[in-house]
């Protein structure tokens, strides 16, 4: 006789004590044993298990379907996939160094490099080619050719050009040599789990989600990266988001701001120095090098480190050894070196102010942070996460669409700490009202004294506006006048040269105010801190 079929075992529903039975009860502090202990501390700030790619957190959105013994199971929905697929960039070089070549050449990757330099994704043999001599980046309509301070300029359909959006189809005159660029709408996809956030980073726009695509595969490598943006975009943040994904999370991480450093005092910053090896040395000391053995050194503001030091960094990456300052002796390390800054070190190349040889060893892959003027579709997330950190969630009817609109027209030089001080000012005034334009008269025309006060505003926030002005164009002036050189612009403004570097990392980067035109700045644009 068949045996009768076994009655199913009842399917544990969710809610019920059985539906968990890998999680353990609570435990009081009373009922505790005397050898009960809080488990150790790691020393740094927990990290919250990232979900893998392509899957959302629970919500109530989620789905709960029949299960066959009648219970419930739930389902997570997936995150939206986005298309970040950049338009490829038809090349063909037509005269190299005067001689017709006709070499056609496809790029796909986000940033193309022209110059006589190797390394350059389009290397050209012609003499009056600078090493880095432009590079063609994506730009929210398409691509933008930018000029890497070239000796003999970057042509543009017959222009010289800075920095311009290339059309479709267009002719660049280099040197002795001419390209012609054709771009257009790609047919094939790149598809990316949309993130509304990367850790402590906000953003939603296409190039926030290309950057966060990118930083899931550096954190999971262990090669040296160089992060480039303007000043205020996040970079230390950036970095800090790379370590902690990475394997070497648990390891220590050093930070060194190269810019903050005397310049006699850097070696010793970075590698050490032993008792009496110069005036001061009452001790032996480590440096950071040594410090962060095993994990990770981020060097800030690298384009600072003097062009002496430079040779013993690079040893340091390639021999993976450091010598302390007075000391002969050598010393094995393993670190992974991270570096930042807002200095263009292709033009730094070029002009002989960084070595090109340490430039490509911390470059192994650069991670390009987006302005927030490239982003403004971001701005209402980037409110909406500095409200919530600043425990001020209930003022978000203080920024409305209108101001929004407004704000999407201002440059941000300042970018995402820029906003945050606005954010800021505006929860301590109860108002979003900006005034980045000076106010115009009937006829259209800005009137002297609408330029100077503007009286819909507190004294102590026009005051401070107006002085924030006179030190931007101030810098702008001095900066420009000696060609770069903080050290010659310092003692020309009869000031610390310390200080003058505090004022360019307040204002925006050196370049930025080197080249910015002779028009006059917006009255009351906000004030921004010191450093990063």
């Amino acid at each position: 006789m068949a045996e009768p079929p076994r009655p199913r075992p009842p399917i544990p529903r969710p809610g019920s004590p059985a539906s968990v039975p890998s999680t353990p009860a609570p435990v009081s502090p009373e009922s505790r044993g005397p050898s009960s202990s809080p488990p150790p501390s790691s020393g740094r700030p927990s990290i919250p298990s990232a979900l893998p790619l392509g899957r959302a957190p629970s919500s109530p959105d989620s789905e709960r379907l029949p299960s066959a013994g009648g219970g419930t199971l739930k389902t997570t929905p997936l995150r939206p996939l986005i298309d970040i697929a950049q338009p490829k960039l038809s090349l063909v070089v037509e005269t190299e160094n005067g001689q017709m070549v006709g070499r056609a050449i496809t790029h796909e990757g986000d940033v193309c490099r022209i110059g006589t330099h190797p390394s350059n994704d389009i290397t050209l043999d012609d003499p009056a080619v600078s090493r880095f001599h432009c590079r063609l980046v994506p730009d929210r309509d398409g691509w933008r050719v930018e000029d890497s301070g070239a000796l003999n300029g970057t042509h543009l359909q017959g222009l010289q050009i800075h920095s311009a959006v290339l059309p479709p189809e267009a002719r660049l005159a280099i040197g002795n040599s001419t390209i012609s660029i054709r771009w257009g709408k790609t047919s094939e996809k790149t598809l990316v789990p949309m993130m509304p956030s990367f850790g402590a980073l906000t953003g939603t726009g296409r190039a926030m989600r290309k950057l966060f695509a990118l930083l899931e595969k550096v954190a999971a490598s262990e090669i040296n990266c160089f992060i480039h943006g303007e000043s205020g975009t996040g970079k230390e943040l950036v970095a800090t988001e790379i370590v902690q994904r990475g394997v070497r999370a648990d390891k220590p991480f050093v930070v060194v701001d190269c810019g903050a450093i005397s310049p006699t005092l850097v070696e010793s910053e970075l590698f050490g120095h032993v008792r009496g090896a110069f005036t001061g040395a009452d001790r032996d000391r480590i440096g950071a090098f040594e410090a962060a053995d095993g994990g990770t050194v981020f060097l800030d503001e690298i384009g600072e480190l003097p062009l002496e030091v430079q040779p013993k960094l690079l040893r340091a990456l390639e021999q993976r050894e450091i010598r302390r300052v007075g000391e002969t002796k050598t010393r094995k390390v393993n670190v992974r070196v991270i570096s930042a800054t807002n200095r263009d070190l292709e033009r730094e190349v070029n002009k002989g102010s960084f070595r090109g040889d340490l430039y490509f060893r911390i470059a192994v892959i650069t991670v390009r942070v987006p302005p927030l003027r490239e982003r403004t579709e971001d701005l209402s997330h980037l409110i909406r996460a500095f409200l919530t950190q600043l425990g001020a969630s209930d003022n978000e009817p203080l920024f409305g669409p209108e101001v929004l609109d407004e704000l999407a027209k201002h440059e941000w030089p300042g970018n995402v700490r820029e906003l945050r001080n606005y954010v800021e000012r505006s929860l301590v005034l109860q108002t979003a009202r900006l005034s980045f334009a000076p106010p115009q008269n009937a006829s259209g025309t800005t009137t002297s004294a609408g330029a100077a006060v503007d009286v819909n505003i507190p004294y102590k926030v026009a005051k401070e506006a107006l002085l924030d002005q006179f030190e931007r164009a101030y810098v702008r002036g001095v900066i420009a006048a000696c060609n770069g050189n903080m050290t010659k612009a310092a003692r020309m403004a009869g000031i610390d040269r310390m200080y003058l570097h505090r004022l360019v990392q307040k204002h925006g980067s050196r370049e930025a105010l080197a080249s910015s035109s002779g028009e006059g700045d917006p009255p009351f644009s906000q004030r921004k801190p010191a450093t990063e």
